[in-house]
């Protein structure tokens, strides 16, 4: 019994002093998260990190073909070697072997895009099938369609050739609707140069100097496109008018429908087989799966590459609409083939890149903050964040003020605990763990004092004897 009660005391002992460390450097970590600079973005656009981590890095595009996320949420990396494969396990990912590797599947698509540009075709590497997949729409050609069929022959038997039924096509006519000129597109996000508030929308939308306006009667004017890139890229950039911004409280907010919101913290580039969400004033919201990056669509209007393709759906109206997953900016609606009732392909313009190109960074964030705007993908994520309310029409990803129980992705309980103690809320975990620590402590010596007192008691009681 008294070995048990020595054994206790240590324990107690232990767990108090290890309690006051950990306690300590949580504190330390607080306060200098809460001393950073004035005006640095607190949820900085980010790099995430590729699946499979730096082992992909390590073997190079030689022994890898890709990588993605498995249906069991680990991620798979595509390796052309046993030993690569090796190496991949031992990093913690799913390997498997294919006969291609990354550089030949560039090669290839290197091949299609120096051929003779066919509109309504479009590519990209399917890392799953280790395949480069060919798309035509219905506007091509049989003889086009014959002399695509015999340049994939030449490259090589990974080039997959498919037919679509559906069209092509930008996405004109959001999250909230926008009018101008002939066009009615979707706003995307609200991003800020440091100084001025703007759109993130889609390229194709207008061109530089088309005006835009919150309803179809053309009364309620947003703002102006002041810059932008397509074809070649799909984005652009409408600076509201004065007085028309979103208020700073709701501008990270992007409507999802039946006045409800997802509220934007950060952005990064996607995983293939991460499950993501699309926002549009046209088909409200959708969901589906990443299935390639770097993707090239030869629009009528010109090819873009560089971009997402998805199993999302979306209709006309949609163009330049959110897509993000857990509260991370992904892309803005580019154009793709199908529709919300029979399904089909869309593409997205990466946000990373052109943020990166515009010089902007996402509201309530500091431009130049961001992270790499690499293709390497975002860990996978739950892709849907706490309903809010929706912001002003017009607004894009914010407009109006946020309600007070406007939700955000991410957090738990207690870090919602701790937000609601304001400048204290950072420290209070840590402040926690001191304060128990030092209970124990007590605790440990009160046992120590009785076991002190009963040694006395049990010592004299003998002499007494």
């Amino acid at each position: 019994m008294r070995h048990a009660r020595r054994n206790l005391q240590r324990i107690a002992r232990l767990a108090a002093v290890g309690g006051l460390v950990c306690g300590s450097l949580m504190v330390s970590d607080a306060m200098a998260g809460e001393t950073r600079a004035p005006g640095t973005a607190t949820a900085p656009t980010t790099r995430a990190a590729q699946p499979g981590g730096g082992v992909v890095e390590r073997l190079g595009t030689s022994r890898t073909a890709g990588s993605w996320i498995g249906d069991d949420g680990r991620p798979v990396v595509a390796v052309t070697d046993q030993r690569a494969a090796a190496e991949v396990r031992r990093a913690g990912a799913n390997p498997k072997v294919v006969r291609h590797s990354m550089d030949e599947l560039r090669a290839a698509t290197e091949s299609l895009r120096g051929s003779p540009r066919v509109t309504g075709t479009a590519w990209a590497v399917n890392y799953r099938t280790n395949e480069v997949v060919v798309r035509a729409d219905r506007t091509v050609s049989a003889a086009d369609w014959s002399r695509l069929t015999e340049l994939a022959e030449d490259i090589g038997g990974f080039v997959r050739m498919e037919r679509n039924p559906g069209t092509f096509s930008t996405r004109l006519n959001g999250a909230a609707p926008m009018f101008g000129g002939n066009s009615r597109c979707s706003a995307g996000f609200n991003v800020t140069d440091g100084q001025d508030s703007f759109i993130l929308t889609a390229g194709h939308c207008g061109s530089v100097g088309t005006t835009w306006f919150g309803d179809r009667g053309r009364n309620d004017r947003l703002g102006s496109t002041v810059a932008g890139s397509f074809p070649g890229n799909d984005f652009s950039l409408v600076r509201y008018d004065e007085g028309a911004a979103p208020d700073p409280s709701g501008a990270d907010i992007v409507a999802i429908g039946e006045d409800r919101g997802v509220r934007i913290t950060g952005a990064a580039d996607p995983a293939v087989g991460q499950e993501v969400f699309r926002s549009g004033s046209t088909t409200g919201l959708r969901s589906g799966q990443v299935t390639a990056l770097n993707a090239t669509v030869n629009y009528p209007e010109g090819t873009v590459g560089g971009l997402i393709e998805t199993t999302v759906c979306a209709e006309s109206g949609d163009s330049g609409g959110p897509l993000f997953a857990q509260g991370i900016a992904l892309g803005v609606t580019s154009g793709g083939t199908g529709d919300c009732d029979s399904g089909g392909t869309t593409y997205f313009q990466p946000v990373t890149s052109a943020m990166a190109s515009l010089g902007v960074a996402l509201s309530g964030q500091t431009p130049g903050a961001q992270g790499g705007t690499g293709a390497e993908p975002a860990a996978p994520a739950d892709p849907s964040a706490p309903a809010t309310d929706g912001p002003a029409p017009g607004a894009g990803a914010g407009g109006g003020a946020a309600p007070p129980w406007a939700g955000s992705s991410g957090p738990g309980i207690v870090t919602d605990i701790a937000a609601e103690l304001g400048p204290l809320g950072a420290v209070a975990p840590g402040i926690g763990v001191i304060g128990a620590s030092l209970v124990l402590l007590v605790v440990s010596r009160w046992i120590q004092s009785a076991q002190g007192r009963r040694n006395y008691r049990d010592y004299y009681s003998q002499t007494w004897a």
